[in-house]
């Protein structure tokens, strides 16, 4: 079994989806040396999230994060975790709605992606900062 892990920091993006595919795919080239495994991309942050979706449609992100701020409003008159922010609780809610991590089969040295996913970087702070990531890749 082989096993790589790196842990890179990303840009501060701005809040919304984001396409960071070729950046995880960048920060660990050993992927190469597995025939057959998983890979898995870990953020270490409670207001951002990552999730699979959409690689070619530009609109389908924007689409998410207008959802997103529908589904879970900022200024809900039940919030009390308020001190950071009208922004702070909703990008709670909504990187556990996401979640924090996702897995991709690897197949042949490459990440076996439908052909139309991509991995996104969900921030949902206006003004996050730099992400951290931990990325795994693991197999034979």
């Amino acid at each position: 079994m082989k096993v790589f892990q790196k842990e890179i920091r990303l840009k501060a993006y701005p809040r919304g989806f984001h396409l960071i595919s070729d950046t995880v795919l960048e920060a660990i080239p050993e992927i190469k040396e597995i025939e057959g495994g998983q890979l898995q991309v870990f953020i270490k942050h409670t207001s951002a999230s990552l999730t699979i979706n959409e690689n070619a449609d530009y609109t389908v992100r924007g689409d998410f994060e207008r959802h997103f701020n529908v589904m879970v409003p900022e200024n809900a008159p039940y919030y009390r975790h308020t001190y950071e922010g009208s922004d702070d609780m909703p990008a709670h809610i909504k990187a556990s709605l996401l979640g924090p991590s996702v897995q991709i089969p690897i197949t042949k040295g490459k990440p076996n992606l439908g052909i139309w996913q991509g991995i996104y970087l969900c921030e949902h702070r206006d003004y996050g900062g730099e992400r951290r990531l931990v990325i795994t890749a693991f197999g034979i």
